[in-house]
This record gives C-alpha cells, structure tokens and sequence, in this order.
C-alpha cells in the first residue's frame, strides 16, 4: 500500500508523543511511541490510543485501524514503575486496558507485532481482530510469576484463540511463546521477517479495504457476537443484521458492480 499523497507532513517519532498517529489511504496506524521503556503503558498512553480509536471508528474515511510499537518492540505490558509512582493504572473505564480490551472498536483492527508482546502487550494483540508478526516476536502473559493475574483479557481471550491446555499452561508458569508456535496454533495470521510486521499488516489492511466497509463492519460484528448468541436463535439474529446490509447501496453497488465487470464504488450507506 502505499502513502496518501494528501497527508500531512511525517510524524515527530519522539519522546514527547507517547502515541504516534499516522494516516495512510484509509488506514489509521497508532503506535505506541515509548522504545526506552520496551512501550510499557501508562495512562497517558491509555488516553491516546482510546481516543485513536474514537476517530477510527468515527471517520468514514478510515477503513481499518493498526497498532504497533515503536523501536522493535510491540508493548511490554503496563509501566510497573508508573503505577507504584501514582497507582494509577493504564485503563479506561468500561473500556478496559488502552481503551480496547473492553471494548474493541467496529472497524478492524490489526496488531503488528515486533519484539516482545508480553503482559498487557499480549492482551493487546490478543484483543484484535487479526495479527501480523515478525517470526522473532514473542509473546507471553507472565503475570502469575509476579504475583499478579492477566486481568485484561490475557485468561479470557487466550484459551480461544489457542488450544485451550496450551493456554493454560503458559497461564500458569508464565512462560513466553514464538511468533512462529502462535501462528501455528492459529493466533498469528501472517508472519514476516524481522522489522517487517508494520508492512505485512498494511497488505492485509489493503485486502480488507478492496471490500464494501459496511460489510466489514457488518462481517466482524457477526463473528464477534455470534459467540454469545443462544443456539436457538443464531439464524434469526443474523438474518436481521444480513438483512440490514443487503438493503444499503453498496449491496447494490456491489452487485451492479459485478454485473458490469468493474471495481465496486463504495460510498459507505
């Protein structure tokens, strides 16, 4: 994919700017700008990426969302020395770790991951809809081994997205897992070399956003919340959301598309 020729100047990648925003052809990438501490978050990071993920979701614009980190590491967890600094914790309320674990936000949103995904790193990405990572990344939600519990999402998310015994046991011990083992047991969908993760994810970003965008958003809500659908009623709730989409003009500019034999022109309604 390329750049957006009409976007403003680079971002500053320093310090001074915990979170770095930046905006490529309908894809808004946050990254977690603290490489000195391995991207460790506090709550001003947690303000930022919530309110990132306030405009992915709000400009139509804006098609899919990536998080990565700065300086070849994705997130190193909740800043420890932070929290016992000011006790406060890196959370937004009703919305969880960074603003996502609670509340992930309607559009997709992919974690490129370099380096270490470890804690509420882990919780992070595991909190996304898809993942890319560099085959040297390593994951890990080693909380028990301080004496703490992976609270935002790692207990919950983990064991449904790997084999549940494996899950357990690295719950349990602490210890890390490889990129490569992750993709195997289906948690990485994409690997790629060192230090191109950012790209591998705006290549699927770039397949995702050949599609209709309210029949993303439509397809991932579906997926999410089927999870919790009673079984009795599955096929009645999703007719209703299906329905919803076949009756906006990109179903018909989808289908009259087709017929024509040319790229869709989507508008978003």
């Amino acid at each position: 994919m390329t750049i957006d020729e009409h976007r403003g100047p680079e971002p500053s990648t320093t310090e001074e700017q915990p979170v770095v925003l930046e905006r490529r052809v309908g894809v808004l990438i946050i990254t977690i700008n603290r490489p000195k501490v391995r991207n460790a978050v506090n709550f001003e990071v947690a303000l930022a990426v919530a309110a990132a993920l306030d405009e992915l979701d709000a400009d139509p614009l804006l098609s899919v969302g990536i998080i990565t980190g700065a300086g070849g590491t994705f997130c190193s967890g909740m800043d420890l020395k932070a929290f016992a600094a000011t006790g406060q914790r890196p959370e937004i309320e009703g919305r969880g770790l960074v603003g996502l674990t609670e509340a992930p936000p309607k559009k997709p949103l992919i974690a490129a991951v370099e380096g270490y995904a470890l804690a509420g790193g882990c919780e992070i990405v595991l909190a996304c809809d898809l993942v890319v990572a560099a085959d040297t990344a390593t994951f890990g939600i080693p909380e028990a081994t301080r004496g703490l519990v992976a609270g935002s999402g790692g207990l919950i998310r983990l064991p449904q997205k790997i084999p549940r015994q494996i899950a357990l046991e690295y719950a349990l011990t602490g210890e890390y897992f490889s990129a490569v083992l992750a993709h195997q047991w289906g948690l990485v969908n994409r690997l790629r070399p060192t230090g191109e993760a950012l790209n591998g994810a705006l290549e699927l970003a770039a397949a995702i956003q050949r599609n209709g965008p309210l029949a993303v958003q439509m397809t991932k809500r579906i997926v999410v919340e089927s999870q919790g659908w009673p079984a009795n009623e599955v096929w009645d709730r999703q007719r209703s959301l299906v329905d919803a989409t076949l009756a906006t003009d990109d179903a018909h500019e989808g289908a009259l598309a087709f017929s024509e034999k040319r790229p869709p022109r989507w508008v978003g309604k």
